[in-house]
């Protein structure tokens, strides 16, 4: 009886096709992720309305000062769709909250009140709870070229003191520039 003699079937080396597709795969999943993380957060900034010039500590707003509040109202007050404000932040003095309740009662939000001099705070927490959406600040003359040197390394003007009229908007991308766009009102 004779041994059987030895055959050899010839299969080709199929790793090399299979590890290219399967990078293939993996690379497409990780643009995949990255293009749903890339968002663009809007912050828009403005200084409280005219105030009552009197010696006291928290003065309210003037006539002009209401007048000017329920313009930005009428301005950012679109309660759906495209541009909605998503969250309202403002200081702890009475101007700032004078300035953005026609705001927050159109849309039906309340304003997170922070210290005036916590602006690290405020622009984290901002960028923080409102990452892909648009939020809305009122702060102090003294405090808005700050919060946009943070948000944007972008250095403005100092704002005067009878200067009520500036918005402020920021958008801070995931990738790339930031940019920043002043307006009158």
């Amino acid at each position: 009886m004779q041994a059987p003699a030895v055959t050899r079937h010839r299969r080709p080396f199929l790793a090399p096709f299979w590890v290219m597709w399967l990078l293939f795969f993996v690379v497409l999943a990780g643009a995949f992720v990255v293009y749903e993380a890339a968002t663009t957060t809007t912050v828009v900034l403005v200084r409280h309305a005219e105030k009552e010039l009197v010696t006291i500590d928290n003065p309210p707003l003037t006539s002009a000062g209401e007048r000017r509040a329920e313009r930005l109202a009428q301005i950012f007050g679109t309660a759906k769709g495209v541009g909605r404000i998503e969250g309202l932040y403002v200081t702890d003095t009475r101007r700032t909250q004078q300035t953005i309740m026609p705001l927050a009662t159109r849309l039906g939000l309340k304003a997170a009140v922070m210290p005036p001099a916590d602006v690290k705070g405020m622009v984290s927490r901002v960028m923080h709870e409102h990452r892909g959406g648009t939020a809305l600040i009122v702060a102090h003359s003294d405090t808005l070229p700050e919060m946009i040197k943070r948000l944007s390394d972008v250095t403005i003007a100092p704002i005067g003191d009878d200067e009520y009229d500036n918005i402020y908007i920021v958008t801070v991308p995931t990738f790339g520039k930031v940019s920043v766009l002043r307006l009158k009102y």
